[in-house]
């Protein structure tokens, strides 16, 4: 795979270089409400800008049903990243059409511009090779070389991100190139002890590292929605909590089979229960009861990991060489229910491990929250793509960059 300083000692001064970013960035309106996946992609951008190349920054943004949506537009994000640069950063309002092909044309050495939202064009995400093709061979017409740097986009078999690097010239950006340096360590000759923290709404979209982890971790923390799957599983009331009744079975299998390979599952000892879900607009105070983890009253929900769990997960924590840690431990949005998430995080600060927060919702309570990202061995920007390298799957972003 070569790597953007090999690209760089070739030189791209006046190359027309085509960086497939993710600045799938939450908006609130035309609010970007969280820039992490910015900032990550902006070295990549300067090192290239810098270097006299004409740089096309392309990405998604949410799920627009392959036409243009104004709700989806990359607008924000582009003023954001200009922002960030210090430069002022072109906009295109399409993805291959007039004013695309209009605004790199009149890019100059050094410059940047975004084009429009890829998911605007139906052939960015169809399943037939030949629609998606078709779309990739438009977008290689606006460029001389291809950087993938999008990497909570790898996972995909897109057309910018699967079938575009095979018609260019192509290199990983440095955000890539972190990204997997980092989840080798969580793979390959990891410091020990190795923990493993799990939390988010469903049980089944971490099944896959789940089981693939049995075999390389020590111990494994779980909390959020997904805990209640696993508290069902040892036999325990979980009242009206989020509850994946058909994983049941599964989840019994891995306790089981952790139980034979010596790792530790640890599951919450008590949490915080309401009979109503929490307002995320006003914030309204919830306030919720503490019960044991064993005596979730029928009619409550269970939307925290109470403060003897967050004690115990703390000290799980504590000895622990390499964390791994992905999904938030409750409703971390509302102020009421945000001490378990809180909790996990400063555990991580805390502790001499190599800790990674991998994407997606922990990336973003860890900001909400207020931490200081460099207190983190490392903040992924793919918590989809994060999952799946760990479940040992090959990546299509990753294999199109391979030589």
């Amino acid at each position: 795979m070569k790597t953007i300083d090999e690209l760089l000692a070739e030189g791209v001064a006046g190359k027309r270089v085509f960086v497939r970013a993710d600045l799938n960035v939450p908006l609130d309106g035309t609010t970007i409400t969280d820039d992490g996946r910015i900032r990550a992609v902006r070295p990549t951008v300067a090192e290239l800008a810098a270097a006299g190349a004409r740089v096309i920054v392309a990405s998604h943004l949410g799920r627009p049903k392959g036409a243009p949506d104004p709700a989806f537009s990359l607008a924000p994000a582009a003023a954001r990243l200009g922002e960030l640069l210090g430069t002022e950063v072109a906009f295109a309002t399409d993805t291959v059409g007039e004013s695309a092909r209009a605004t790199v044309a009149a890019l100059t050495d050094g410059q940047v511009a975004v084009i429009e939202n890829l998911r605007f064009n139906a052939g960015e995400t169809s399943k037939d090779d030949a629609e998606r093709g078709a779309f990739a061979d438009q977008l290689a017409e606006l460029a001389d070389v291809y950087v993938g740097d999008g990497f909570g986009a790898v996972h995909r078999k897109h057309a910018s991100v699967f079938d575009l690097p095979a018609r260019l010239p192509h290199a990983a950006g440095g955000l890539i190139a972190t990204e997997v340096g980092v989840l080798k360590k969580l793979t390959e000759d990891v410091a020990r002890p190795y923990a493993v923290v799990l939390g988010g709404a469903k049980v089944s979209d971490k099944l896959g590292v789940i089981d693939h982890l049995l075999e390389k971790a020590d111990r494994i923390l779980i909390g959020g929605g997904m805990a209640y799957t696993f508290l069902k599983a040892k036999g325990h009331e979980v009242g009206i909590s989020l509850l994946q009744e058909d994983q049941v079975p599964a989840v019994q299998g891995y306790l089981k089979r952790a139980e034979e390979l010596g790792v530790e599952f640890v599951l919450p000892v008590d949490v915080l229960v309401s009979r109503e879900f929490p307002d995320l607009k006003t914030k309204a105070p919830a306030n919720p009861t503490t019960v044991a983890a064993d005596a979730i009253p029928a009619d409550q929900e269970g939307l925290d990991i109470g403060p003897e769990t967050r004690a115990l997960y703390a000290a799980k924590l504590a000895d622990a060489a390499t964390v791994f840690w992905n999904g938030p431990m409750g409703v971390f949005e509302h102020p009421d229910y945000a001490e378990g998430t809180k909790a996990v995080a400063q555990a991580l600060v805390d502790s001499p491990a190599f800790s990674v927060v991998g994407g997606g919702d922990s990336a973003a309570a860890v900001r909400i929250l207020g931490f200081d990202e460099n207190a983190f061995g490392h903040i992924s920007t793919g918590g989809g793509a994060s999952l799946e390298y760990l479940e040992g799957k090959t990546l299509p972003g990753l294999a199109a960059l391979e030589d």
